[in-house]
C-alpha cells in the first residue's frame, strides 16, 4: 500500500496558516507528499521548502480568483492529479492531525484497501475557536469532514474544497475514522482574524458588513464555548506555547476544572451536544 499525501498553500505566513505543523502532522503516513503552492504575496514557497523531506514534490501555480470559492476545488484537484498512492490523504493548511490516531489509520488503509465499498475515510472535526482550549460545536459549523480517498480516478474535490464528489454523481461512500481533524483557523489574534475573513469575502465565502471589515474580529466571551481537555498534536506545541490567549484560558480552566477526570487524564473528546449559539 501506498499512501499520498497532499495540499495547497498560498499567503501561509500573510495569514499565518500552520501549514509546516500540517504536512509534518502526516507525513510518517506518507510514501510522497504533494504540495501545490500558488503564487503569493509573502514567503510561501520557502516555508514548503524548508521542511527538507524528500517525500515533498512541490507545484507551483498561479490561482484565479474569478473561479471564486471554485478556486480551492480547482487547485485541490490539480494536487490531486499528482498523487500516485493507493490513497490519498487531504489536510488544509490549517488542518493537523494527532500523532496518536496515525497508527489507527494506517490500519484503516491497509484493512479497506481492496474493499471497493469504501470511497472516504471521514473524520470528526474540531473547529478551535479563539482559544486552543475552546472550540465550536454550534449550528453553522461543520463537525465532519471526509479527507482520506481512494486514488483510483473515480474521487474529486468539490463545494469549495471542503469536501469531495463521486466523477459519475453517485452517492460518495465513507467509512468513519471516529480520529480527529484538529481545525486551527479561527485561533489567530483579532486583526488577523478579520484580514483572513476579508480575504474570504475577496474569494466569495462570505459576506461582510463594513464594521466586519474595518474593525478587529470579536470572538466575544470564550466561556460559551466547550472546553477542550485533552492534549494537541505534538506539532503544535510551540505555536500554542506564543498565543497569549490561549494561556490565560488555559489557566482559567486549570484554576476552576483540575478536579475534572477528562482533564486529570487529558481525554480526547468532542461534545456530541449541538448548542445554539448567537455570534
Amino acid at each position: 500500500m501506498k499512501v499520498s499525501g497532499f495540499t495547497i498553500a498560498r499567503n501561509v505566513i500573510k495569514y499565518n496558516y500552520p501549514v509546516v505543523e500540517s504536512i509534518q502532522s502526516i507525513l510518517p503516513l506518507c510514501d510522497e507528499f504533494i504540495v501545490n503552492v500558488g503564487r503569493s504575496e509573502d514567503d510561501t514557497l520557502k516555508v514548503i521548502r524548508s521542511i527538507k523531506d524528500a517525500k515533498i514534490r512541490i507545484i507551483e501555480t498561479q490561482w484565479d480568483k474569478s473561479q471564486k470559492p471554485d478556486m480551492l476545488s480547482y487547485q485541490t484537484n490539480v494536487a490531486l492529479k499528482e498523487c500516485k498512492g493507493d490513497w490519498a490523504f487531504y489536510l488544509q493548511s490549517d488542518e493537523v492531525i494527532h500523532e496518536a490516531d496515525l497508527p489507527k489509520l494506517k490500519r484503516l488503509m491497509e484493512t479497506n484497501l481492496d474493499n471497493k465499498e469504501v470511497d472516504v475515510f471521514r473524520f470528526k472535526w474540531f473547529h478551535f475557536y479563539g482559544s486552543y482550549w475552546r472550540y465550536r460545536i454550534d449550528g453553522g459549523w461543520f463537525q465532519k469532514q471526509d479527507r482520506i480517498v481512494r486514488n483510483d480516478g473515480s474521487i474529486e474535490s468539490c463545494t469549495d474544497a471542503f469536501t469531495f464528489c463521486r466523477k459519475d454523481g453517485k452517492d460518495i461512500r465513507r467509512k468513519q475514522t471516529n480520529c480527529f481533524i484538529y481545525h486551527y483557523g479561527w485561533v489567530q489574534p483579532p486583526e488577523l482574524m478579520r484580514q483572513r475573513r476579508v480575504n474570504a469575502e475577496d474569494i466569495g465565502f462570505v459576506a461582510l458588513t463594513e464594521k466586519e471589515r474595518t474593525e478587529a474580529y470579536e470572538y466575544g466571551d470564550l466561556s460559551r464555548h466547550p472546553i477542550y481537555f485533552g492534549t494537541h498534536p505534538v506539532v503544535m506545541k510551540e505555536l500554542i506555547g506564543r498565543h497569549e490567549l490561549s494561556e490565560k484560558d488555559i489557566k482559567e480552566i486549570n484554576r476552576h476544572w483540575w478536579w475534572y477526570p477528562p482533564k486529570m487524564f487529558n481525554i480526547r473528546y468532542k461534545s456530541g451536544r449541538r448548542e445554539g449559539i448567537k455570534q
